[in-house]
């Protein structure tokens, strides 16, 4: 309490009694100060249950209580595993759940098609491919991601059926179809055989059931193995050889399949690709046991277009100068390849037939007379269609004593072998290939990956 409170009057006491009527003033403020606290206390109180009993009575008005908004939580999509396993078993579906698959490499188009990467119809024209290219894509990281699998796995020692089943069995499994129900084989899985031709068997060597040979040491081995996804076919193929002297033949194989990728596109003829071709690759060497021996590109082997179903299209692409004048055309696939040899150069037909496919151009009504054939075609038409198939396949079926059949729908022309191709003995050859997409707006080299 401060001293301006002290009444004027009180000052003429005498000065003991002044103190005690300030004493006196001061304590009787300080109880009258405390009384009025506790009022105003009691009145407040009072005040709050005055009002608790307005707002508890059953006149009292009803108050609208405000409506919690809902935080809106992001759908999230599927989750996406990392990594595939080893031997790959998980389905692309589970790595790529969006089902947005990896571009291939793309490549603008030059000189008189260069307009074409940003002209609104060719874009257009590309979009309405989407589902078309999406099929490719997914074939292709199926066959990217075996292939990773596969060059880990072959080893020297290795039975060549043991390579070929856990090849066919990881593109199976990462494509949700094994090919053992009636016309799964036909949504997705397999795009043909696996070839595992040896040294100087260049192509369409696959194993037959009881075949026990293996791969060497001093093995150059071809390995090529497609995948489809309805029917969309992805075809590449590379080399395996352990020992370091055949490095070069390699080499000179793999530059010379770029090269063809790079020269091919829209109004490009052929025979301009296979004279690029040829000029890489023979400008390799190879020394093998002291002898140089000049890498030759095997004339009679080509690349070829690629259509549903069909994994050898109408139109060839040469490996050599001197081929045909045909162009290559918007929308087409194309399969790259190129063989190199140290060899004659040219292959022939040898060793035991093992591919097979129905002739696309065969009678569909066609009926063949002998029982085993007519059976088995029903099977061929149900699992395979026009697809290339193998023995392996029709054994895997379930399929027994079929052989006689089998060859009697070849000789009536229905189904076409395809028998292994093989230069001399004592050579060595090698193949390289791609799949590539001529998109409206670009070429892309859907199985391109970070090996070759």
């Amino acid at each position: 309490m401060s001293i301006e409170n002290i009444e004027r009057t009180d000052l003429a006491l005498p000065l003991t009694e002044s103190l005690s009527v300030i004493k006196i003033n001061v304590d009787s403020s300080q109880v009258d100060g405390e009384a009025q606290d506790e009022s105003d206390e009691d009145l407040n109180d009072q005040a709050e249950a005055e009002m608790k009993g307005i707002l508890d009575s059953p006149e009292k008005k009803k108050k609208k209580k405000k409506k919690k908004k809902k935080k809106k939580t992001k759908k999230k999509g599927p989750t996406a595993l990392s990594t595939q396993s080893d031997p790959p078993r998980i389905p692309l579906s589970a790595l790529f759940p969006n089902q947005s698959y990896p571009e291939g490499e793309c490549v603008a188009y030059k000189d008189d098609n260069l307009f074409r990467t940003t002209n609104e119809e060719k874009r257009y024209l590309d979009r309405m491919n989407n589902d078309t290219h999406r099929d490719f894509r997914k074939g292709a990281e199926i066959h990217r991601q075996v292939r990773q699998y596969a060059k880990k796995m072959i080893k020297p020692g290795m039975a060549l059926t043991d390579i070929a089943n856990k090849i066919e069995d990881s593109v199976r499994a990462l494509s949700e179809h094994d090919g053992l129900a009636e016309g799964d084989g036909l949504i997705a899985g397999v795009g043909f055989p696996t070839g595992l031709s040896i040294n100087n068997c260049a192509a369409h060597y696959t194993p037959n059931a009881g075949n026990k040979m293996i791969v060497s040491e001093q093995d150059v081995m071809k390995v090529d193995f497609g995948v489809h996804i309805n029917g969309h076919i992805v075809d590449s193929a590379f080399t395996v050889a352990f020992d370091p002297t055949y490095d070069n033949l390699l080499a000179a194989v793999k530059d010379a399949t770029n090269t063809g990728v790079k020269e091919a596109g829209i109004d490009v003829r052929v025979c301009d690709i296979g004279a690029a071709i040829q000029e890489v690759m023979e400008s390799y060497e190879v020394d093998i046991g002291g002898v140089t021996y000049p890498v030759k590109a095997i004339r009679n082997l080509n690349g070829h277009s690629i259509n549903p179903y069909q994994i050898h299209g109408g139109k060839s692409v040469p490996i050599v100068k001197g081929g045909d004048q045909t162009k290559m055309e918007e929308g087409e696939v194309f399969a790259i390849e190129t063989f190199g040899s140290t060899g004659r150069g040219f292959v022939h037909d040898d060793l035991e037939v093992s591919h097979y496919a129905k002739r696309t151009d065969a009678d569909r009504g066609a009926t063949p007379r002998l029982p085993s054939a007519k059976s088995i075609l029903n099977v061929i038409n149900k699992n395979f269609g026009t697809l290339p198939f193998c023995r392996r396949y029709l054994d895997r079926l379930g399929q027994e004593r079929y052989l006689l059949g089998l060859n009697n729908l070849v000789t009536s022309g229905i189904v076409e072998a395809y028998p292994p191709l093989c230069d001399i003995k004592g050579s060595y050859t090698a193949q390289y290939e791609h799949t590539i997409l001529l998109r409206p707006i670009c070429k892309e080299v859907v199985s391109r990956g970070d090996d070759y």
